[in-house]
C-alpha cells in the first residue's frame, strides 16, 4: 500500500467551538491523498464527539483519544504513527486554505526539500479582521530566497528572526525520523526548541509566498495573554540551549543564541500579569545561578549587549523580586 502524500497531525483540547472549521479545512483539501491524525487530548467538552462525527464518514481520519498529556507529547505521538511522505501540524482553533497541501506538496516534491515553509495570516475572532505581520509573512527572507532551495547557512545572520511555528511548514517524514525529531513535553512554547533543531539539521529548505494557514486569535488562546503559561519561556530557553550544545550548533550561533535566550524571559517578565512576576523572576534567577556555575558563564558576559547584560547581572545580584524591582522599575 502506498503512503499518503501528507500526514497532518491535529491535537485538540477543549476546542468544540472551533474544531469543525479545522477538520473541514482538512477533509476539503484539493489534495485528497492525505492522512488526518486527530488527537483528542483529554477534552472535557464536546470535542471528541465532533471529531468522531467526521471520522465515521472519512476513512482518512485516525482518532486517538487519550488523557491530557499536552501539545508537545501529543504531537510526538502523532509523528510516531504518521505514514505520509510529508508531515505537517494544525492547531484545533486554526485552519488551512483549501489548496494548501496540494501546492506545498508539489513544491516540496519538485525541489526535494526537507522543509518547505509558507505564510500564515492572523484572524481576530472578535472582530473578524484578517491581518498580516512580518514574522508570519516570512519577510526576513527577501526575494533572493524565492524559487530556490537553500540551506540553514544562508540564514545564519538572522536565524532567530525566523518564525518558529511548526504549523507553518511541511517536513519530509523520513528526514524527521532520521534526526529523531521531537517536541519537548510538558511545557508551553514547544515549537521553539523543535523548530531550531529541525531547521539546523535540514539541508534543503524552500519557501512559498502564499498564505496557507489561518491563525485564530481569541481570548482562550495561549499567546493572547501574557500569564503564568509564560513561565515556561525559561524552560523552553534551557531546552533550546541544550539542543544547540548537544548538536554542535552552539559555537556558530552563540552570540545570537545567548541574546535570544535572555530576551524571551526578560520581555515576559516585563509584560506578565502581576501575580506571575515573582514566580517568573525566581525561575529566571534559578536558571542564571546555574549558568554562573557553568562553563558558559563567560560567554554570557562577553556576548550580551548592555541592556541584556545589565538584566542578567541584576537578576544574579538581587536576592528576590522586590529588591530587583526596586532597582529596575520597568519590570
Amino acid at each position: 500500500m502506498t503512503s499518503p502524500k501528507i500526514s497532518v497531525i491535529l491535537s485538540a483540547y477543549n476546542e468544540d467551538k472551533f474544531i469543525r472549521k479545522a477538520i473541514e479545512s482538512l477533509i476539503n483539501q484539493t489534495l485528497e491523498d492525505i492522512e488526518i491524525i486527530i488527537i483528542n487530548d483529554g477534552s472535557t467538552d464536546d470535542t471528541l464527539n465532533i471529531i468522531n462525527s467526521y471520522a465515521k464518514d472519512d476513512s482518512r481520519i485516525i482518532v486517538i483519544d487519550q488523557e491530557n498529556i499536552g501539545l508537545g507529547a501529543s504531537r510526538n505521538k502523532g509523528m510516531k504513527i504518521a505514514s505520509g511522505e510529508y508531515v505537517t501540524f494544525l492547531d484545533g482553533d486554526d485552519w488551512f486554505t483549501q489548496e494548501a497541501f496540494e501546492i506545498s506538496y508539489n513544491e516540496a516534491k519538485e525541489k526535494d526539500t526537507d522543509i518547505t515553509m509558507y505564510q500564515m495570516i492572523n484572524y481576530d475572532d472578535e472582530t473578524g479582521r484578517v491581518y498580516e505581520n512580518d514574522w508570519f509573512n516570512l519577510n526576513n527572507l527577501d526575494e533572493s530566497f524565492d524559487n530556490i532551495v537553500f540551506s540553514p547557512e544562508k540564514t545564519k545572520d538572522f536565524l532567530f528572526d525566523l518564525s518558529v511555528s511548526s504549523c507553518q511548514k511541511i517536513y519530509r517524514n523520513t528526514f524527521l525520523k532520521s534526526i529523531d525529531a521531537s517536541f519537548p513535553e510538558g511545557i508551553y512554547f514547544e515549537d521553539m526548541p523543535f523548530f531550531f533543531y529541525v531547521y539546523l539539521k535540514a539541508e534543503r529548505i524552500s519557501i512559498i509566498r502564499k498564505h496557507f494557514y489561518y491563525r485564530r486569535k481569541h481570548n482562550a488562546s495561549i499567546t493572547h495573554v501574557v500569564d503564568a503559561n509564560y513561565l515556561d519561556t525559561v524552560e523552553a530557553g534551557c531546552e533550546l540551549m541544550r539542543r544547540f550544545i548537544a548538536n554542535g550548533f552552539y559555537e556558530d550561533y552563540k552570540f545570537d543564541l545567548i541574546a535570544y535566550k535572555i530576551n524571551g524571559p526578560r520581555m515576559a517578565l516585563m509584560d506578565i500579569t502581576e501575580d506571575a512576576k515573582e514566580p517568573m523572576f525566581n525561575l529566571i534567577k534559578e536558571d542564571y545561578e546555574k549558568i554562573k556555575e557553568s562553563e558558559y558563564y563567560q560567554d554570557y558576559l562577553d556576548n550580551l549587549g548592555p541592556k541584556k547584560k545589565k538584566f542578567f547581572l541584576d537578576v544574579l545580584k538581587y536576592d528576590d523580586y522586590a529588591q530587583f524591582k526596586e532597582n529596575n522599575p520597568e519590570y
